[in-house]
């Protein structure tokens, strides 16, 4: 069985390559911004002490929100160019403020020298500064002779979201109403099409009555049509196609995760 690693750079692999370079440098771009936060709140003993107070603040849950908002636009890179039939519309951004944003990459960085250099975090955490500083100075003089190819920037990235993903799955956060029913997004909702029924005999399976020839009724992605006075109120619970659970992008963050991770690994094993 492909761990998820394997099966997501299995899914890049089916990528043309001016889709795959443009997916590389996309990602590069968001890497180095990263990069550039974290080393100012490494570089500040105020905005390091500013950050870590915002951390010491959160409960669980919140981090765990935070890492799930910092893993889902990691998973919305990496689907770019992964589109049904009937492209759909983008959502709402995933930008965090700024302050999140150094947050959870604090968080991210403590965790990873945590699990590899547990010592490094046995001083006093008004010293971490300096002894993450160190580390991240290392890290980043190791980064700059690599050189610059899909691997080397895809292969962290995906590790970094593969090790949120498993973690957000083990507090057992879901989305909806915690049976995992999530509402579709709006902006999704207001993009899909309505097409002209053709022919006789094509049923609604939601009230199971015919959709007569000539009237105007809505379109999923998977080419699968309703009538729009009955396929509305079911979007509004679920982002799933009633006849083969295609599922619509939503805007719960848990839900929206699960779609995407699920693309990805589709694409992998196919």
């Amino acid at each position: 069985m492909m761990t998820e690693t394997t099966a997501i750079m299995a899914a890049l692999s089916t990528l043309s390559p001016p889709q795959l370079s443009d997916l590389t440098l996309s990602i590069l771009s968001d890497i180095r911004h990263h990069h550039h936060r974290l080393s100012a709140v490494l570089s500040s003993p105020i905005l390091f002490s500013l950050t870590l107070h915002h951390l010491y603040s959160l409960s669980l849950p919140q981090k765990t929100f935070l890492i799930a908002r910092h893993l889902l636009s990691a998973l919305r890179h990496l689907t770019r160019h992964f589109h049904p039939k009937q492209p759909l519309p983008a959502l709402p951004s995933t930008a965090v403020k700024q302050r999140d944003l150094d947050a959870v990459l604090l968080l991210l960085l403590l965790c990873e020298i945590r699990q590899h250099n547990p010592e490094a975090l046995e001083t006093s955490p008004t010293k971490w500064r300096e002894t993450l500083s160190e580390l991240w100075c290392d890290a980043m003089l190791t980064l700059s002779g690599i050189g610059f190819c899909s691997g080397s920037v895809l292969i962290p990235y995906i590790e970094t979201a593969t090790r949120c993903w498993k973690f957000v799955g083990e507090m057992g956060c879901c989305g909806g109403d915690g049976d995992g029913k999530v509402a579709a997004s709006p902006a999704a909702v207001v993009s899909l099409p309505s097409v002209e029924v053709r022919g006789r005999g094509v049923e609604c399976v939601i009230c199971k009555e015919e959709m007569r020839e000539g009237r105007d009724v809505c379109e999923l992605p998977c080419e699968h049509s309703f009538h729009w006075m009955c396929i509305l109120p079911w979007l509004r619970k679920r982002n799933t196609c009633p006849c083969c659970r295609f599922p619509l992008p939503t805007d719960d963050v848990f839900g929206e995760i699960q779609r995407l991770w699920e693309i990805l690994v589709k694409m992998g094993c196919t």
